[in-house]
Order: structure tokens, then sequence, then C-alpha cells
């Protein structure tokens, strides 16, 4: 979904800039529920107010609940077939070069130094081969953040 938002919310569109849909990931990341359906809101927040916000939400899950349905109720009668079976983990393969895709150009967008840089590199090891819980991360690189600013001011 990240690089179907950014090419249609930014790109084609242009509702929102690429900070702003940066901005609108980091909250949705660290909010309750589906980033895709996060963004939506605040992008319809943004345009039309609480309306838009409710109405972007629901355009943005409607269509999923009807596909998926549709989809469980297929994929349980024809998962058991080789083709179909190996249909999927191509279909894995290909999300996952959408999201790293999608990771390295937030990367250099949000990694303007070296500093930033090493912040999310310790973030990443923090997480990922120590397994801290990622809302520690968040507080901690918080509060890094606002003692260089305080420091810089």
């Amino acid at each position: 979904m990240l690089p179907m938002m950014q090419d249609e919310l930014v790109h084609s569109k242009g509702w929102i800039t690429d900070d702003e849909l940066l901005d609108y990931y980091a909250v949705g990341q660290s909010t309750p529920g589906i980033i895709a359906v996060n963004v939506a809101t605040f992008v319809g927040f943004k345009r039309r107010g609480i309306a838009g916000g409710i109405f972007a939400t629901l355009g943005i899950i409607t269509p999923s609940i009807f596909i998926i349905t549709l989809l469980a109720a297929l994929i349980s009668s024809i998962d058991q077939y080789p083709l179909v079976q190996k249909a999927l983990k191509g279909i894995n393969v290909a999300v996952a070069a959408l999201i790293t895709d999608a990771n390295f150009n937030f990367v250099k967008k949000t990694c303007k130094g070296a500093a930033s840089f090493l912040i999310m590199a310790a973030s990443f090891v923090l997480i990922y081969f120590f397994e801290v819980p990622s809302y520690f991360v968040i507080l901690g690189t918080a509060i890094l953040a606002l003692g260089v600013y305080f420091w810089r001011k």
C-alpha cells in the first residue's frame, strides 16, 4: 500500500507532499490500526475535515472487506493445488520487494545526515536483534530529539 499511496496521493493527485506522507506514516505507525487506513483518515481529514476523514476511512476499508471475503472463500477451496501455492509464494516476493522499495525511499528522504542514519540503524538493531519493544525505542528517540533540539537552542 505504501508505494501506491505515495504514487497516488503525492505524485498523481498532489493532495499531500512527501513530507506530509512521512508525517502521516509515522503517526499511523504509532497509533493503533492499519497504517494505510490511518493515513487515509489523515488525508481525508486534511482535505475535507471530519466528514472527509470518515469517508476516506470507509473508502479504503470497504473494497478490502469485499475482496478479502471473496478471496478467503476462493483460496480455502483451491490452496492445496501446487500452482496456486507457487503463485502465492510469488505474490509474497513481489510484496516484499514493494515494501523494501518504499522503505528505501523513506530512508533517503528522512535520513538527512550521518546522525539520523545512525539513529535509524541503532533503532533497527535494538528492535530486530535485541528485541527491545518498539515503544521504548520511539520514546528514547523522542527524548533524544528533544534533547538535541533544546541543546541547539
